[in-house]
């Protein structure tokens, strides 16, 4: 027993020994990975040191004359890539994979065009017109956006439908026909603006609306939307109100009439939303595993329309459908309209259209061109608007549907709204021409049900406001202020209300940017503000001050003033006081009452000199200190005579870190020049590393070199600066010890992946 236990332990004494060998050979055999180093060992390059031992290729400029000379010159090659910019059909066409691509085109364009057909009539009832017309506009201005169209991930969005129907119901009409034709009109003048807008290559005013504001309009303009269908599901009568506060209004005359709501409209309405938000969260949950998503819409569309005409609803139970559809064509006419309402929209519609497709085409690389797309949109709503269809812009839930399915070109979209294909269109157009009476007993109520379900996505954007707040409050500011905005003001107050607010906040932003005092990160050739890191350097009597942001009229004062914040004194001041200190002094040796000695001034007056009424004057309190009639020169930071005062300061150089100042304008250049003035005449060295070469450029065009500011202030880097003055104070590093040698060094890779040091003759340096 007490053999097989001693085996027993020297077993396990042995396995323990050999798992700490295999340890210790493992610790050997992979030493721990030391970090990548990169050594450098160059001469310390001022801007004029560099531009002197680096040859500089001077381009020739181009000026005005020569870039309106190449727009207007014209030739063959000119001729075919404008021809092909203008028709960007002609591009896909040639590379059109039928095999590949057909088939994806043709289950695209048929359930696209379905869902075309009923949110046409649904989003007609937003624009306070009747229902069919909705299928004018499903047809004709997508006949151009076809051919010029860029994006084929695109279709029409309701905002727009309630900012015409907001046009519609200020004017207080109450025919049809007149309703539709200022619909129209309206349409009409906003395809010309933008087209005039592509022809003028203004295209990137688009960029001036962010996403953020988008977001909260588009949001805005849903909860409009939902509250402009409640009559319908409610099955009420409900004046139409436009104007600041609408929403409102027309809750409040909702509210006052809930007591005469249809019951059928409203159970219907329920069911229909109920049915359709579930199969639509089925469909977004099981998109993967279903071929084509499951057209709901459409299923209960054709179930309503059913069930209406079997039971009559409209006889029975009062309710409202959509009516006589006529068939057959309508007819081009001459249009009135209003510049003024037409201007909001031919914004907000290229707008969001553009930040849909710009998603789809970062999604499905390809590319998308501004000025292209308001060509396509102007043209095709002045079309469309001709034969009394109204503005169409994008639908982001056609839009999904229409990518979901396997949408790959413009093939899918022809004939429907602009981008939703040629197969939809041709469904919209069987509708319109043959069909269209099958829908005449469809409630309006279901149109309602099923434009309220299809605000989820707009509705639920509510959602980045704590994200924006984390984040970004200035953005978070702006998509609040367009959202209540467009609420309660309307869309078209609440666009210009949220483009106000942005604009705003990006000049707050340049005027009033994070400036930094920076240090070096012990052992390297890194600068980081100081704030934020415990191992730092910072020599003595050196100051580094970083501007993150250009300098121009609106923030020269705030650069100055936290300049004179980081510094702890104001050079003015500084100069004033030396200056009235070196009057005093120049007096006193005067009346004899000051003797100059090899220790400094001594005072022997009996009493203390005291300051005259006129000494209190300005004049010449600015310019540099003057020491040529005094017999030694006075040392500013030791006790001086009688009862002069003067600040002291243990600053000897300003760094001004200028990597993030992407241009100067005038007023700054002059505010700049002021501030290294008064600095420089207090004896401290000023120094700007990093700057652009552009800036340069502009401050020796603008003269701002003189004696006392010079071009050698100037550096390549931050640390070129710093080295150079240590160079000049070594002093400021004295009281400093253990510091780490910064070493940097140029790498050279050979073809055989190894990399070898270059080794150079330069200064060493220790921090």
């Amino acid at each position: 027993m007490k053999v097989s236990q001693l085996r027993r332990t020297r077993r396990k004494s042995d396995q323990q020994d050999s798992r700490r060998v295999q340890r210790e050979h493992k610790e050997v055999e992979e030493p721990e990975e030391e970090m990548a180093q990169y050594v450098v060992a160059r001469n310390i390059y001022s801007e004029d040191k560099f531009n002197e031992e680096h040859e500089k290729i001077y381009r020739q400029r181009k000026t005005i004359l020569n870039h309106v000379t190449q727009f207007f010159r014209c030739d063959s090659r000119r001729v075919r890539l404008a021809a092909l910019s203008l028709l960007p059909v002609i591009s896909w066409m040639k590379i059109y994979r039928v095999k590949e691509w057909l088939l994806s085109d043709i289950v695209s364009g048929v359930s696209t065009g379905l869902v075309a057909v009923l949110q046409g009539l649904a989003y007609c009832l937003l624009a306070s017109l009747p229902p069919w017309y909705g299928l004018f506009s499903a047809f004709f201005p997508v006949v151009i956006y076809f051919f010029l169209g860029t994006s084929p991930h695109l279709c029409p969005f309701p905002v727009l439908c309630l900012m015409i129907g907001s046009v519609v119901t200020r004017l207080g009409l109450t025919r049809d026909e007149q309703r539709v034709l200022v619909a129209s009109s309206v349409s009409f003048l906003a395809g010309i603006m933008q087209l005039a807008m592509g022809i003028f290559q203004v295209g990137f005013v688009v960029l001036y609306l962010s996403d953020t504001l988008v977001s909260g309009f588009t949001t805005a303009a849903a909860v409009h939307i939902l509250v402009s269908q409640l009559k319908f599901v409610l099955g009420l009568t409900v004046p139409g109100i436009s104007g600041p506060l609408a929403i409102v209004y027309t809750l409040e005359v909702i509210f006052t009439k809930i007591t005469g709501t249809n019951v059928c409209d409203v159970v219907i309405s329920v069911v229909i939303m109920v049915v359709v938000f579930v199969v639509k969260e089925l469909n977004d949950r099981y998109k993967s595993k279903l071929p084509v998503p499951i057209p709901i819409e459409v299923i209960m569309t054709v179930i309503a329309c059913g069930v209406s005409y079997a039971f009559d609803f409209k006889t029975k139970y009062g309710i409202d459908v959509v009516g006589m559809i006529p068939r057959g064509r309508t007819e081009p006419r001459d249009l009135p309209g209003n510049a003024v309402e037409a201007f909001p929209m031919a914004i907000v519609g290229f707008a969001v259209a553009f930040s849909v497709a710009k998603v789809y085409s970062v999604k499905h690389d390809y590319t998308i061109d501004g000025n292209q797309e308001l060509i396509a949109f102007g043209v095709s709503n002045i079309f469309g608007a001709s034969f009394k269809s109204f503005a169409a812009s994008t639908a982001l839930s056609r839009s999904a549907v229409q990518e979901s399915t396997g949408g790959k070109t413009q093939f899918n979209n022809f004939f429907s709204f602009p981008g939703c294909g040629l197969l939809s269109a041709i469904i919209v157009m069987v509708v319109t021409l043959a069909i269209g009476f099958l829908l005449e007993p469809l409630p309006k109520s279901v149109l309602g049900a099923v434009v309220i379900v299809n605000l989820k996505g707009m509705l639920m954007q509510v959602r980045e406001v704590p994200y924006l707040w984390r984040r970004d409050k200035p953005d978070c500011v702006v998509w609040i202020g367009t959202c209540l905005a467009s609420i309660f003001l309307g869309l078209d107050l609440g666009l210009a209300v949220g483009l106000g607010i942005e604009l705003i906040s990006v000049v707050l932003r340049a005027q009033f940017p994070r400036c930094s005092v920076l240090a070096n990160i012990q052992g390297t050739d890194i600068y980081k503000d100081r704030k934020d890191y415990l191992s730092i350097f910072e020599p003595e009597g050196v100051k580094i001050f970083r501007i993150p942001s250009p300098l121009f009229f609106a923030n020269i004062d705030f650069f100055r003033n936290k300049l004179v914040e980081a510094l702890g004194f104001n050079p003015l001041r500084v100069l004033r006081k030396r200056n009235k200190a070196l009057r005093m002094i120049r007096r006193l040796l005067k009346r004899g009452e000051l003797h100059c000695t090899p220790k400094g001034y001594l005072n022997t007056a009996c009493e203390p000199y005291k300051e005259l009424e006129d000494e209190d004057s300005t004049e010449d309190l600015d310019l540099p200190t003057d020491f040529r009639d005094l017999p030694i020169q006075v040392d500013w930071n030791a006790d001086l005579p009688a009862n002069i005062s003067v600040p002291q300061i243990d600053l000897h150089s300003l760094v001004l870190d200028f990597s993030a100042v992407s241009f100067l304008d005038i007023s700054a250049l002059k505010g700049l020049k002021t501030t290294l003035k008064e600095l420089v005449r207090i004896e401290v060295e000023v120094y700007i590393v990093a700057c652009d070469q552009y800036i340069l450029e502009k401050l020796h065009s603008c003269c701002f070199f003189d004696d006392e500011v010079q071009p050698s202030i100037f550096f390549l880097t931050l640390h070129d600066a710093m080295l150079h003055i240590l160079e000049r104070h070594p002093e400021a590093i004295q009281t400093k010890t253990h510091f780490s040698k910064i070493v940097t060094t140029a790498t050279v890779h050979h073809t055989n992946n190894s990399i070898r040091s270059r080794d150079r003759n330069g200064m060493e340096t220790r921090f």
